[in-house]
């Protein structure tokens, strides 16, 4: 029997009929379309379910592609078989209306076309997302942040990218990326050695993680994270699926960072998605002479609104509450006269490194009063960096060597 009615009533948000609409409406067009998401949003997913098995769409781009996956398959039966599997593999369907759905999702239905008309013309919310994993989608997602990069990582981003994943988790935050090779690989990891929480966004079905080569760390995902996808179960990685798949991985977090990407990539694709919701854009520097540094270096060139981490503590000043996070700003090693006023400061750097010197010959040295010199040897003495000597005054020995602290 079919899940759904033919009459086309609107059934209740999150409804058996309403879930199983946007699943038949997800396997007819991809993820993301702008007229499917329109029509959802005005009528229901039952109501433009019928309208769309109907032929009744304006759009004719959709219209083609409708009527060539109907012809290919009957989208309710397809439907009833998803929901099945995924029941079989212990997965759920999440949408709008759980109280688990991750609300930075919406931001999506803002993005506006780019100048050429195209970059951001299929880029709405998901109608709903397949779910592998005990912990509640928009909790976890709440306080995560996107790690992505080059699937040819160096060990230079495989080893930036575990430390950045492993800090963060430690902090409570979720790390989330796609799965991949390289960067994405070394962001679960890093994020699963630290005991955190990691989520995996697929662009194929949850039942099928590509790569194949990942299968292992998949399933640590899925035990102690979350493995999510747009698409029904046993829906194929096809390539331009991973380009509609990073427009989530933009949203549904609190920031993203780019560690490696190369020239043009998915990466920078992403990133371009980050800058226009006015989300976090982070981005690890690398060496100039590095390929997979290209891409990083082009988004802080052209972008001023990404900027530069080199830690998780940076990352997590940049996404989280103001004041919540603060990271110290670096310096080298701290020196017994670093904090010394001007003129005291000039005593000291007068004397000579080996031997002493008169008050006198200070004063020349430094060029200043007398009684100032006498007034400052006074002050280094109690500090411990002078002492005084049968010919004058000298630097006191460091701690474990003979003479001035080297700068």
């Amino acid at each position: 029997m079919s899940v759904l009615p033919s009459g086309g009533e609107t059934a209740p948000g999150g409804g058996p009929e309403d879930r199983a609409a946007r699943v038949a409406l997800t396997w007819l067009a991809e993820p993301g379309n702008r007229a499917v998401w329109t029509l959802v949003e005005q009528a229901g997913a039952p109501a433009t379910l019928e309208q769309l098995l109907s032929g009744d769409i304006p759009d004719k781009r959709l219209r083609i592609a409708v009527a060539a996956r109907a012809a290919a398959g009957d989208a309710r039966r397809m439907a009833e078989i998803a929901i099945r599997r995924a029941d079989r593999l212990g997965a759920r369907l999440v949408v709008p209306s759980d109280e688990e759905w991750p609300r930075r999702i919406i931001d999506l239905a803002t993005l506006q076309l780019d100048s050429s008309g195209r970059i951001n013309s299929d880029t709405r919310p998901p109608l709903g997302f397949w779910v592998r994993g005990e912990w509640a989608l928009g909790e976890t997602l709440e306080r995560s942040v996107a790690i992505v990069g080059a699937r040819a990582a160096t060990n230079y981003g495989l080893h930036v990218t575990g430390e950045l994943a492993s800090g963060i988790t430690r902090m409570g935050w979720t790390v989330l990326s796609g799965g991949a090779f390289g960067v994405d690989a070394a962001a679960h990891r890093g994020a699963l050695a630290a005991g955190g929480r990691t989520v995996a966004v697929l662009a194929c079905g949850i039942d099928r993680p590509y790569p194949a080569g990942n299968a292992a760390l998949f399933d640590r995902i899925a035990d102690s994270g979350l493995l999510v996808s747009e698409w029904p179960i046993g829906a194929e990685p096809l390539r331009h699926r991973f380009l509609i798949r990073n427009r989530v991985i933009a949203a549904a977090t609190a920031g993203t960072v780019v560690v490696e990407a190369a020239a043009r990539s998915g990466a920078a694709q992403t990133m371009s998605r980050v800058l226009a919701l006015h989300r976090p854009a982070m981005v690890v520097p690398g060496p100039v002479t590095s390929a997979m540094s290209v891409g990083c270096h082009e988004i802080l060139r052209n972008n001023p609104y990404a900027r530069v981490v080199t830690n998780a503590a940076e990352v997590l000043e940049e996404v989280g509450r103001i004041g919540e996070y603060l990271a110290e700003t670096p310096r080298g090693p701290e020196r017994r006269h670093d904090h010394l006023d001007e003129e005291t400061a000039l005593v000291l750097e007068a004397l000579p490194p080996n031997g002493s010197a008169t008050p006198e010959e200070l004063a020349a040295a430094a060029r200043l009063s007398l009684r100032t010199v006498l007034r400052r040897l006074s002050l280094l003495e109690i500090a411990g960096l002078v002492v005084r000597t049968r010919d004058g005054v000298a630097l006191a020995p460091a701690p474990g060597r003979n003479r001035r602290d080297a700068d």
